[in-house]
């Protein structure tokens, strides 16, 4: 069974760092491009940054020089650095899969349920 499950949120005060983490399993991890998505409540789930299997990389405007992705194929698992967080990054965020580099949800076969960040001003 295909499962990808986010860990690392929490609340935060403004300014500071956070490491979220998404560990997959249920197929070949290193042939898919990874992407973290977040959805605020009232709001459309939106794109945030994206790896591809080759580490070729993409970012949402609002999150560049902030935000960066990694991954590391031996332990399956895409990692989202979040820096300088502000308010406006409160919201869930969910890593997926997909198998190309893309911003599109709709392109993302795997999602997983999505872990908490609270940013506090």
């Amino acid at each position: 069974q295909v499962q990808l499950v986010e860990s690392g949120g929490g609340l935060v005060q403004a300014g500071v760092s956070l490491r979220l983490s998404c560990a997959a399993s249920g197929f070949t991890f290193s042939n898919y491009a990874m992407g973290w998505f977040r959805q605020a409540p009232g709001k459309e789930r939106e794109f945030v940054a994206a790896i591809s299997w080759t580490g070729g990389r993409q970012f949402a405007d609002s999150v560049k020089g902030r935000f960066t992705i990694s991954r590391d194929n031996g332990k399956k698992t895409v990692y989202l650095q979040m820096n300088s967080l502000k308010p406006e990054d409160t919201a869930v965020y969910y890593c997926a899969a997909a198998r190309f580099l893309i911003s599109s949800d709709t392109q993302y076969d795997y999602w997983g349920q999505g872990t908490q960040v609270t940013v506090s001003s």
